[in-house]
């Protein structure tokens, strides 16, 4: 079940945990792809707070918002460009899409089979997809303080591997967000120092969000066309004999 927009906003907005989420979430977004030059960025779910980055030097940006979740008007003092749709069919061509960024997205459907397939298809030859989902293994996934402690939390393999069943390459993957999921002063004051300490120890403690960058695999044509094989592809490179004289 997706969150309702205005709590998401809240979080990310409005408090301190969201803001020092935000920061953790955008900084690894960026280090993956930092820039989008010419090129259309889609985000679904809640991805916002993550896109702002890519508005300047994009060629077009939409943020997608599924009906049950709600719709904000997004950026604040622009024109708007973000969107309600339904979870399986968004208003966007086919192909058409460089970079899509799901977050807040995935873990909260009810249809993600054929949500992952409305994913490929709007994604274009050569593009790729950030999935951002809470780490099964973190902090974050157990409390519901915040909107990474609902829905289906995954680990690295479960995430990956749904993915390969919907025709997505897993290229690189990353985790995230070792400060506590904790409102107290002390745990804010010393987020720096747990994201730095757990991006070094990450085998130990296991970051709160799981990042994975994947491509859209396209198959090899299965209709008519030329179906013959060269056998001997290199008998081309022979000489020929020589002519005998007449």
């Amino acid at each position: 079940m997706h969150l309702d927009v205005q709590d998401l906003r809240n979080f990310y907005y409005r408090s301190a945990l969201g803001r020092a989420a935000q920061k953790v979430i955008r900084r690894e977004v960026l280090r993956l792809w930092p820039e989008a030059k010419g090129q259309t960025v889609a985000g679904f779910g809640f991805a916002v707070p993550f896109l702002r980055p890519y508005l300047a030097d994009s060629r077009r940006t939409i943020a997608l918002m599924p009906a049950p979740q709600g719709v904000i008007g997004w950026p604040a003092g622009m024109p708007n460009i973000s969107v309600l749709c339904e979870e399986t069919a968004w208003p966007l061509e086919t192909g058409h899409v460089d970079k899509l960024l799901v977050i807040h997205g995935l873990e909260t459907s009810e249809r993600p089979a054929p949500l992952l397939d409305e994913c490929w298809r709007v994604l274009g030859p050569g593009g790729s997809a950030l999935f951002i989902v809470p780490n099964r293994g973190g902090l974050w996934s157990r409390s519901d303080r915040t909107p990474f402690g609902f829905g289906r939390p995954y680990s690295q393999s479960q995430l990956e591997n749904q993915l390969k069943a919907h025709a997505f390459l897993p290229e690189r993957h990353t985790t995230t967000l070792f400060q506590p999921p904790l409102n107290r002063r002390f745990w804010r004051k010393t987020a720096g120092m747990w994201e730095r300490l757990g991006g070094r120890l990450s085998v130990i403690a296991a970051g709160g969000v799981l990042i994975v960058e994947a491509s859209k695999r396209v198959h090899a044509p299965s209709g008519p066309g030329l179906r013959e094989t060269v056998r001997r592809p290199l008998e081309v490179l022979k000489p020929k004999p020589e002519a005998k004289p007449v």
